[in-house]
């Protein structure tokens, strides 16, 4: 079978693709043993389970609504009345100067992306090849394949803030981010998958100046952030100026098979998004946006956000953490500071196997992990960093999060000689 560069390059084995299958695989097999500490499902949460009930009762229960649900094509955009309450919302909350002319929907934050990335860089019809700029390295998993052409990401190595023996912090090492004429956006997430690491106010600042000094947008990718689902256990200001594109998502609310997701630009993106969405899918799916349309007309969703969802992760958080340092005791490792998202990012100095041959051990105990070696999009040099760390998710069941906790000190310690 002949395919086209496009074909080829994605059907070959991509490291997103790598953790969407075991957790599929994991999922179909119904395995009681298998610990999931890889994937970003968000955690069970019963308030939360119960209002999402409660809007799928009340949307079978009205047949007009049903019938807007899933008969009718909506606009490219997305659905009207889902926007124009989001846009009132961030208003009031936020203080942004936005309508709904400035928000567009996509089917998943992974799409959104995956269009704004292609629209920014690549080759250029002035002959040029434009990039994507990522400050601070590491970064998700899922943007490292998202581009449609090679040499796609340029990334810079962060300052490393030890913050005590076991503790440190990725900070942006602002000297190593540099911004040429291939340049075409930056962007950074916030919290950050993998490593739940905020970026300060001064920090995200300081990139909105850089972009606006270069003519670039900086994309800030907020599928965790503020103001919902607010899965953040620091002080973060929420950003947003007519050079940002800010990213968010349904989906760590509770609805991640809604596929929702949900970009703030200036109109003449929002349009371009909306030019491709008829193109690519017609139009996006409206599931999402109907289940979270009276919790964002009421305010509601940001109560959830602050007083259900950041506890339930910042508990999980300190619970990990906790177990981390318990297990991995006489080890020579840190943890990146739990400042967000839900994930811990182990990080094993002077490891003496790479972290995907101890994906692989784990894998064989049962404990799905990710290799941190795959989120490094953008740094082609060799770096022994790279290597040595893991992200493991903090969301699921407290017993076996703690369970796999044990069994990756046990295989990291046999790795070690200990």
């Amino acid at each position: 079978m002949k395919l086209s560069k496009f074909g080829e390059k994605f059907t070959r084995q991509a490291g997103i693709l790598s953790l969407m299958d075991d957790l599929g695989h994991a999922l179909a097999s119904g395995s009681e043993d298998l610990i999931m500490m890889g994937g970003g499902n968000p955690g069970h949460i019963p308030e939360v389970q119960n209002i999402i009930r409660q809007r799928l009762q009340d949307l079978l229960a009205d047949p007009d609504k049903l019938h807007h649900l899933v008969g009718v094509y909506g606009p490219p955009q997305g659905d009207w009345d889902f926007i124009a309450a989001l846009a009132q919302l961030l208003q009031r909350q936020c203080g942004w100067d936005i309508g709904p002319e400035n928000i567009g929907l996509t089917n998943g934050s992974q799409a959104a992306f995956f269009l704004l990335f292609n629209m920014f860089a690549g080759p250029c019809t002035d002959g040029s090849q434009r990039q994507i700029q990522l400050p601070l390295a590491s970064e998700y998993i899922g943007y490292t394949d998202a581009g449609l052409s090679d040499n796609f990401f340029t990334a810079a190595r962060p300052d490393i803030e030890f913050i005590d023996a076991h503790t440190f912090k990725y900070r942006v090492n602002f000297d190593a981010v540099h911004i040429t004429e291939q340049t075409g956006a930056l962007c950074v997430s916030r919290p950050t998958n993998p490593t739940g690491n905020v970026l300060t106010d001064d920090e995200v600042n300081q990139l909105a100046a850089l972009a606006r000094q270069h003519d670039i947008p900086l994309i800030l990718d907020n599928a965790y952030g503020m103001p919902f689902p607010g899965m953040v256990f620091t002080e973060a200001t929420p950003l947003y100026d007519e050079n940002t594109i800010v990213c968010m998502s349904l989906s760590k609310l509770g609805l991640p098979a809604a596929r929702t997701g949900i970009v703030i630009a200036r109109p003449e993106i929002i349009k371009a998004l909306a030019g491709i969405n008829a193109i690519v899918n017609l139009t996006t799916g409206s599931f999402g946006s109907a289940l979270a349309l009276e919790l964002v007309r009421s305010g509601e969703i940001l109560r959830l956000s602050r007083e259900v969802i950041a506890p339930f992760y910042r508990r999980r958080a300190e619970r990990a953490t906790a177990w981390a340092h318990e297990y991995l005791e006489g080890c020579d490792y840190y943890v990146h500071k739990a400042e967000g998202a839900m994930f811990l990012w182990l990080w094993f100095k002077d490891l003496p196997i790479t972290n995907l041959e101890l994906y692989e051990r784990l894998k064989q105990r049962g404990v799905i992990v990710v290799s941190g070696h795959y989120f490094f999009p953008g740094i082609e040099e060799e770096w022994a960093h790279r290597h040595e760390c893991i992200r493991v998710t903090y969301a699921q069941d407290e017993d076996e999060v703690n369970r796999g906790m044990q069994i990756i000190g046990t295989e990291v310690k046999k790795a070690y000689g200990i």
